[in-house]
């Protein structure tokens, strides 16, 4: 189940779904992003008037231009709490953000650190030996990762 984690007592979105990965920290990131992977048509949101939207604005490399991103991150409109991406380029999946998730989820046997080129110069990574690290993004999918390690949950 995600919701906010502030006591902001806002009806919020619950996806339903069976195919969520269940293995939430499959990848840490650089920067504030989702962690977890599930099925977008099995996503279904109560108090859908409680939530906003927000694109990024992204620079280009040479910082001469800017453009606004496809993906929605949605978030409680009474507290801020981050809750969910989704890309309309990737429109069968929805990533909800670790730090929404109440449900008790299990350890994943090993973690993917990604965009590490954009860490912030005092961000330590705690990498165990099986972790992997990337400066971007890994050619292994979420799906992939869970497939590999046997962790797929049947959908």
């Amino acid at each position: 189940m995600v919701q906010c984690i502030s006591a902001c007592s806002a009806p919020l979105p619950t996806p339903t779904s069976a195919a969520t990965a269940p293995y939430a920290a499959r990848h840490r990131a650089a920067a504030v992003m989702p962690s977890t992977s599930g099925d977008a048509r099995t996503m279904k949101v109560k108090g859908r008037d409680d939530i906003s939207i927000y694109h990024a604005r992204i620079k280009t490399a040479d910082d001469k231009s800017v453009h606004t991103s496809t993906a929605e991150r949605h978030f409680c409109r009474h507290c801020g709490s981050a809750l969910w991406l989704f890309s309309p380029e990737w429109p069968e999946l929805i990533h909800p953000f670790a730090s929404a998730i109440d449900t008790a989820l299990p350890v994943p046997p090993e973690h993917t650190h990604l965009m590490l080129e954009f860490k912030a110069p005092w961000v330590e990574i705690n990498a165990g030996t099986a972790d992997k690290q990337f400066q971007g993004y890994p050619q292994e999918s979420i799906a992939e990762w869970h497939e590999r390690l046997g962790l797929s949950t049947p959908g």
